[in-house]
């Protein structure tokens, strides 16, 4: 096995093929609002990550009801994970949060996954998800934007956090059963292999279940989109990307599931997004040179557990 496929880790736990329908909820971010910064992300646009979404003016229910019915005609699907995508979706008042969560308990939904960022998961949202997923028999799991451990780099990125918080929201997560996917940005021109390699090690350490690559992409209208069009940051090629995902996967625990190794974007505002190839292509080669040189998730995963005092 290459590495631990989300498909595949799917299908083990849930015996047939399950689809992610994204929900898009009135969401906004403390990065954006004005509580930490009013830019947000440099990377960031005005939809967040949902571009592909229903509006959020229509209620959970009925967006999941509307894709499901979609999904399931076209690919005859019989289970469904609802995907709270856009923005940080832990940013609102508790009991607000509590209610969005109630209403995507829909039939054939088995799992819920949040998007959200590290400094928006206090014990009282843990404590939500607990208990409805103790309740309805549901799987949960808060996917995690870090993008990359160098704390210059997230200044850089104007994430408004730093790894302390990422790194806290793991380990309470745990406490409560909640399963974790860590979002990373691999190819960022401000880090190198170096930092490639400290994010497989610190998510490894930390015990992260699930990971989530995006390759980088610039949106028009943003200030990394600025900085792009005036030739101050240049994306890393796609031979040096291929490189950095499959050495961050070959120090990535193989008990990590990958959600996927490559990201997409609104095509009608962006500047720059995944050298002009079709991202199963990009796959397709990744795959390929790990094949051909013998490369692998977790091979060089021998550094934990005290390993020097072994040897």
């Amino acid at each position: 096995m290459l590495y631990f496929k989300f498909s595949d880790y799917l299908m083990k736990t849930y015996k047939e093929k399950v689809y992610k329908i994204p929900v898009n909820l009135p969401a906004t971010c403390p990065n954006r609002d004005g509580l930490l910064g009013s830019c947000g992300c440099i990377f960031c646009g005005e939809e967040g990550a949902g571009f592909e979404n229903l509006s959020a003016v229509l209620p959970v229910k009925e967006q999941l009801e509307k894709n499901i019915g979609y999904i399931g005609r076209k690919y005859n699907a019989k289970k469904y994970i609802a995907y709270f995508q856009n923005y940080s979706n832990t940013y609102f008042p508790l009991e607000k949060f509590r209610e969005y969560l109630q209403e995507a308990i829909v039939p054939d939904v088995v799992a819920l996954y949040i998007s959200t960022r590290p400094d928006c998961l206090n014990n009282g949202y843990f404590e939500a998800m607990k208990d409805i997923k103790e309740k309805h028999g549901v799987d949960i799991v808060v996917e995690i934007g870090l993008q990359t451990v160098n704390y210059h780099t997230l200044k850089t990125l104007n994430r408004g956090h730093g790894l302390a918080e990422f790194i806290d929201s793991v380990i309470r997560a745990k406490k409560y059963d909640i399963g974790t996917c860590a979002h990373m940005i691999i190819d960022l021109p401000m880090d190198n292999m170096e930092d490639v390699v400290e994010g497989a090690k610190i998510l490894s350490a930390v015990g992260v279940n699930q990971v989530k690559s995006h390759s980088l992409y610039i949106l028009k209208d943003t200030k990394l989109g600025s900085l792009y069009t005036r030739g101050i940051i240049q994306p890393v090629t796609m031979d040096e990307y291929i490189e950095r995902i499959i050495t961050f996967l070959e120090y990535l625990s193989p008990e990590i599931v990958i959600q996927r190794l490559i990201g997409r974007a609104p095509e009608e505002r962006t500047l720059f997004s995944g050298w002009n190839t079709s991202w199963w292509k990009i796959v397709d080669m990744i795959e390929e040179k790990m094949t051909r040189e013998n490369r692998y998730q977790g091979k060089r995963f021998n550094y934990l557990n005290g390993v020097t005092c072994l040897k």
